[in-house]
């Protein structure tokens, strides 16, 4: 009798002890749950962490993740608005942010992904296709002006002419009116929007890469090349109309420079024959004959060389000093 009690009483602890393990769980920090009874999910969802009790064996446990989840499209070949057939390979952060929704609707993350598949693709050819290249590929203007502060500095140096424009050094360069980031914007409002119903929230898009379709990749190459040295060849017309202008000034200052030594050193040679003529005219008047006698030694010694014979008659005129007698 005492061993059949014992028993029962075992029993009973066992079939308690499973009813109790049966009615609670657990969830994680990172973790959110809906209450579904025969497949319907019932009360509010359940986003504590801790110990939490449901009703043993008629109740189930829909965990789902609440942390950010990663979503990587498919590359996609989308026209710009130009008429540029590019591949764009995009990629979304997401979470869910009303499980109750989400379990009715999409149920799991792989009905989840595929939403996002159809409505991220649609909406990021749709972005895509209203805009020019550009926009998906710069952010901003930044190298336009950074182009046109260095043209305004060169400018106030005086290094370059008033004329030269920024698109003549810049050439074909588009200017961004948008820009990758506000692009990217734009997907994230017009997704959000589709989404909100799936009880999904989008986080982030980014355009992660941007290609060429290879059919017209060489073109776009050629004409980048073509453009680059088109360019090249603008910076150094303006920069040998520069070198010109600046060795022609340089040749000028260069003339003035001569003519005003050469007039310096006239006037010089001026002064100084004028002193010489001075002084040989102070010479004749204090002393002709000596002043004869010295101008003729110094013919005899500039037209008689030295080691040399000359042969003269006694009356020759150069003998002439010799035949006076003073």
């Amino acid at each position: 009798m005492n061993s059949n009690r014992g028993l029962a009483s075992l029993a009973a602890f066992f079939a308690a002890f499973i009813l109790f393990n049966a009615s609670m769980y657990t969830l994680s920090e990172w973790e959110q749950a809906v209450i579904t009874q025969f497949g319907r999910p019932v009360g509010a969802p359940v986003n504590r962490a801790g110990l939490h009790f449901k009703l043993p064996f008629i109740q189930m446990v829909r965990r789902l993740d609440k942390r950010i989840l990663n979503w990587d499209g498919y590359p996609n070949q989308i026209p710009t608005k130009d008429k540029k057939y590019i591949w764009v390979d995009t990629t979304a952060r997401w979470r869910i942010v009303d499980p109750l929704l989400f379990i009715q609707t999409v149920q799991t993350e792989s009905g989840a992904r595929l939403r996002l598949d159809g409505i991220l693709d649609s909406v990021t050819r749709d972005t895509i296709s209203n805009h020019n290249l550009v926009e998906a590929v710069r952010n901003s203007n930044a190298i336009l002006d950074r182009v046109r502060k260095k043209l305004e500095e060169v400018q106030k140096k005086g290094d370059l002419a008033p004329g030269a424009e920024e698109e003549e050094i810049t050439g074909e360069i588009e200017r961004v009116t948008v820009g990758r980031e506000a692009l990217s914007a734009i997907i994230i409002d017009k997704a959000r929007a589709g989404l909100k119903e799936f009880g999904i929230e989008i986080i982030d898009v980014q355009l992660r890469r941007i290609a060429y379709e290879a059919s017209v990749e060489a073109k776009v190459y050629e004409r980048m090349i073509s453009e680059r040295q088109r360019i090249a060849q603008k910076i150094r017309s303006v920069g040998l109309g520069e070198q010109a202008k600046i060795q022609g000034k340089i040749n000028k200052d260069l003339q003035g420079i001569e003519s005003e030594a050469y007039r310096k050193v006239q006037s010089i040679k001026g002064d100084a024959d004028a002193k010489a003529t001075r002084i040989y005219a102070q010479t004749m008047n204090s002393d002709p004959d000596f002043y004869s006698f010295t101008r003729t030694l110094e013919a005899y010694r500039r037209a008689i060389p030295a080691d040399s014979t000359l042969i003269l008659s006694t009356d020759n005129k150069f003998l002439e000093f010799f035949r006076k007698k003073y």
